[in-house]
């Protein structure tokens, strides 16, 4: 039996929760981690849909926090696939010893503060309950999975599958009339090897995605040396970086450069693959002149790819700036619709209306189907932690102080739920950034957290309302002086019904935000409240 009474409870145990257990057992804190999959790897253990990759190249997704490691794994490509990604997690989870910290198959129903003796109560599903000083929420911002309730659905004789919850088997589509529903970055990266699998494949788009194209390849001895030689002065430089990621950031201004310019600058960053033409210009993402050139370039690679100029003006994404809904990267997405066996329909001008036993009806026809793929995403940022109930001081509940939108301070903890601690939760950079920076910029904040509290004898930590406020209002105020809130994306909770319209992550920069972050300990943690121990135990008495 473990111990029920513990310093820690980590809840999840993909890559925020693997640096968790290295760093607080290092530190000699007990723990309880719980992880609903039956593995590690977070992230990466659910999402095996064929063709799933990083968008991050190698070299900068992965951990910084042991030179060994660093020096001693090997990436095949530039950018990574799934299963690469996934034997990394195990790779690290053996090398550190951390797997035996994790109770896999396990779900967290409930954690309740117990005011009175500074604890958090954690119920699982195995009807186990565990007293720990602290609870830190490591549950991922896209790990909740949605698929849309579509009249019809329990009645369809063949497969469904959601990209965000793949089988861990090969799925065999050969000889298959199958549909993928949903054109963001998961369908975009499935769609050009399922369409070379499947007899026939059909893709229902509500709204066209902007996409860039990877040129992906092997990685090279002499690209990973490169790295590998300098990866200290490499891996501050990503710190301090916006992205959490290095590219070619420009400092030039778009309006500076003329149309030739310009057309140059991204002819250059779509031969060189990534996300590196959305840094073609300082300027890109806050001025819609600059960035109205740089969507209508794109739409004009799409025109020239897609041999149909019909279905070419469908693929061109219009009404909301490029880059404001997640980007994404491919590898022969739009080459995809010159194939013969692929169709595309726009169900905003033929919406589906049902999935009957065959197939769907939209309300133009009727598409007989094998198998249909939901790559409809998730209720990020928040879903996961809402399917937990947490109660915080009087039983608060979470779900009720974010009803209209999530409320922290630094994206790392929210007022009236003391000693409890999100990893790249809303507020924080998180999905704007390289995923792997911002967790490492968290646990080390958290984890140091702990330390100055045990040192000094203080039971609880929170922050207090006036600092959450000023933080909601100034996540608010940099977001609007972008141009994403001009997109219904994810960002925004846009993709989810009846979902506050507010945007979550912290558009600032993971470089500004860590130094803001810094000041708050320097200034003696401000913005925090604490509880001495002894406070604590006088006032249960």
């Amino acid at each position: 039996m473990r111990n029920q009474n513990c310093d820690v409870v980590i809840v999840g145990a993909g890559f925020s929760g693997l640096y968790l257990i290295h760093r607080l057992r290092v530190l000699g804190f007990s723990l309880r981690v719980f992880e609903r999959g039956g593995d590690v790897g977070g992230t990466w253990y659910w999402n095996r849909y064929p063709g799933a990759r990083c968008d991050v190249e190698s070299m900068q997704y992965s951990y910084s926090f042991s030179e060994e490691l660093q020096q001693e794994w090997n990436w095949s490509e530039r950018f990574s696939a799934q299963p690469e990604i996934l034997d990394y997690a195990n790779h690290v989870a053996d090398r550190f010893d951390l797997r035996r910290a994790v109770e896999f198959n396990t779900t967290v129903t409930a954690a309740h503060f117990d005011e009175a003796a500074g604890r958090w109560t954690v119920t699982t599903d195995k009807g186990e309950t565990i007293s720990a000083r602290h609870c830190i929420m490591a549950t991922g911002c896209i790990s909740d999975v949605q698929t849309p309730d579509i009249e019809g659905l329990a009645a369809f004789e063949g497969a469904t599958y959601h990209t965000g919850n793949w089988p861990h088997e090969a799925v065999d589509f050969a000889g298959k009339r199958i549909a993928v529903i949903g054109t963001g970055s998961s369908g975009i990266q499935a769609i050009p090897v399922l369409a070379e699998q499947a007899e026939h494949l059909t893709v229902f788009q509500r709204t066209a995605n902007y996409s860039l194209p990877a040129r992906n390849g092997a990685m090279t001895e002499e690209y990973a040396r490169s790295w590998k030689d300098d990866y200290a002065q490499l891996r501050e430089q990503q710190r301090q970086s916006h992205k959490g990621a290095l590219g070619e950031a420009s400092n030039v201004s778009g309006l500076d450069a003329s149309e030739t310019e310009r057309n140059s600058a991204y002819e250059a960053r779509w031969a060189k693959g990534g996300t590196t033409l959305l840094g073609s210009y300082k300027d890109m993402m806050v001025d819609n002149r600059v960035n109205d050139t740089a969507a209508e370039f794109v739409r004009d690679k799409i025109r020239a790819i897609v041999r149909d100029p019909g279905v070419a003006e469908k693929l061109a994404a219009k009404g909301y700036p490029i880059g404001t809904k997640r980007i994404c990267v491919d590898s022969g997405y739009f080459e995809t619709y010159n194939r013969d066996n692929v169709e595309l329909v726009d169900i905003k001008a033929t919406p589906i209306q049902r999935i009957t036993a065959n197939g769907l009806s939209t309300s133009a026809r009727e598409y007989e189907l094998d198998a249909i793929v939901f790559a409809t995403g998730f209720d990020a940022m928040t879903g996961t932690l809402f399917n937990i109930d947490i109660q915080g001081r009087a039983g608060t509940r979470l779900k009720d102080k974010w009803e209209a939108g999530p409320r922290t301070y630094l994206g790392l903890m929210s007022e009236q739920f003391p000693n409890m601690f999100m990893i790249t939760g809303p507020g924080s950079p998180s999905v704007l950034t390289n995923m792997i920076v911002s967790i490492e910029q968290h646990v080390d904040w958290v984890t140091d957290c702990l330390v100055h509290m045990r040192d000094r004898n203080l039971a609880t930590i929170c922050p207090d309302l006036a600092a959450e406020d000023d933080w909601v209002d100034h996540v608010n105020v940099v977001a609007h002086t972008t141009l994403f809130p001009q997109a219904a994306s994810w960002y925004m909770g846009a993709n989810i019904a009846g979902k506050p319209r507010i945007f979550m992550p912290y558009i600032g920069g993971a470089g500004a935000y860590r130094k803001i972050c810094d000041e708050v300990v320097a200034e003696g943690y401000k913005g925090f409240d604490f509880q001495p121990i002894q406070d604590l135990v006088a006032a249960a008495e």
